[in-house]
Formats: structure tokens, sequence, C-alpha cells
């Protein structure tokens, strides 16, 4: 297999427990996700990786009730998880991504594996600088790469998001980014947050109805005419996960020293 996609989900989320089947017009917010990514041209397999803890057995379930593939693994040690989720199918390259994004755009995702596919690199994103909306966040690493990480990674910040220990390597794996002319980093789309959530259902209300495989054009369109709405959850940080694990990691590093 070239490129699979693997989904990291759980339902115990801190900031808003139960977040990924939160109902979105209709349906749990992540089966919007993963049916947006299921559009792309790129993808030759999606699976969900979650936890095999019991908090995650409705989410489990209802992905297999529609059809999803589904990988249960450790709850804290999601570099492991995620890395034995792709293994069963060996893949050349694997896409990661977060289930706290149903606004994700498959177009950009598309365009950031195509860039790591022709540049021949061992990780691509578009994240470092970011110039996408906080939520369009995509990243595409070597298999060969990822194991690597598995196997060396020590760091909670490197366990508990996967490819901090690569993309913090310049100089070991070669790297790419996808950028845009216009820097819209400023705007969050991602849902950790109820404030969050309440956008996202503004968005969907407005324009899932016209058309469900809306994408960020037209989520831009929907900002420049009701500018309020994006108002709501500018207060939040970026990554503000990843912050909490390097703090995590400075006993470590410390000891180090």
């Amino acid at each position: 297999m070239k490129v699979l996609g693997v989904l990291q989900a759980r339902y115990s989320s801190t900031r808003l427990p139960g977040k990924v089947l939160k109902p979105l017009q209709g349906f749990p917010m992540l089966l919007h996700q993963i049916w947006r990514l299921e559009r792309s041209s790129r993808l030759e397999k999606l699976v969900v990786a979650t936890s095999s803890d019991a908090s995650d057995d409705l989410l489990a379930a209802t992905l297999e009730e529609h059809g999803v593939s589904v990988y249960r693994g450790s709850l804290e040690d999601v570099l492991d998880r995620f890395c034995q989720a792709a293994r069963k199918y060996q893949p050349e390259h694997v896409v990661r991504l977060t289930g706290d994004c149903p606004l994700t755009d498959p177009a950009v995702m598309d365009e950031v594996i195509a860039l790591h596919l022709d540049g021949d690199y061992d990780y691509t994103s578009n994240c470092f600088p970011p110039t996408f909306p906080d939520g369009l966040d995509v990243e595409v690493v070597r298999f060969a790469c990822l194991e690597e990480a598995w196997r060396e990674a020590t760091l909670p910040s490197e366990r508990e998001h996967v490819t901090p220990f690569i993309h913090s390597q310049p100089h070991r794996y070669r790297q790419g980014n996808h950028r845009q002319v216009d820097d819209l980093s400023g705007l969050r789309w991602t849902v950790d947050e109820p404030e969050d959530f309440a956008f996202v259902q503004s968005v969907y209300a407005q324009l899932y109805p016209v058309s469900p495989a809306f994408g960020m054009d037209e989520v831009l369109n929907l900002l420049k005419r009701q500018p309020e709405l994006s108002q709501h959850n500018r207060k939040f940080q970026r990554n503000e996960g990843y912050a909490k694990s390097l703090e995590k990691d400075k006993p470590l590093l410390n000891d180090k020293e």
C-alpha cells in the first residue's frame, strides 16, 4: 500500500468529553470528518486508531456499525497505537490525522500528500510554519521513519503526539512544508472547547444542507459574510495539548543535563 490514513480519536477528551460523538447535522461529528476524508483521491485506506480502554467502547462500536476500520491500542502511548494501526497494512507512507477536525478539507490533504510524494520527503506537513486554519493540519510521514520513532522516542511529547521525534530532527529526516500565500493560521476550526463546537455547528447548519462536500473556500466565504462567527473561539491557544506535553518533558530533560 502506498498511502494509508490513520485518524487518532478517543472519547475521553479532557476539555470536551465525548466530542467525537457529538451530534452534528444528525450524525456523530467524527463520522462527518471520516466522510470528508474519504473524498480524498490520494488515500488508499483510512483506519481510526482509538484506545482499548473501556471509555472508547462506544466510539469503536459506533464506527464499526458504519463500516469504518478501527484499531484499538494504548490510551496513553499514542505513538505505539498509531504505529501498530499502520503496521497491519505495511504502507510506504502514513497520513496522520486527528479526530477533532470536522472541517478538514480533503483537497488540502491531497496537496500535502502530493508534495510529500513528489519531493520524496520523509516528513511533510502544512504546520511548520502553519498558514492554514487550525483544524486543517495534515502530516505525512514515511512509514520506515515512523517505525524509527516508535523504537527510539522516549519523551512524553514524542509518545503522545506521534511526530515530534521526526519533525524536530530536520538534519536526520528530509522535510517539506506546504504553505499558501495568505496566512490563515489565526483562524480556529478545530474542536477542543464548547465554543469550538458551537462554531462548527453554525458552519454546518449553513453549508452542509446546500453542499455536504463544502471545503475551505466555502467556509472562508461564509466568514466574509458573517465575520462574527469566527470571534467565539479566538481566545484559545493553538496546539494547547502539545504545549502541555512539552511541560511533561522538562523533568526528563533536566535529568539528562
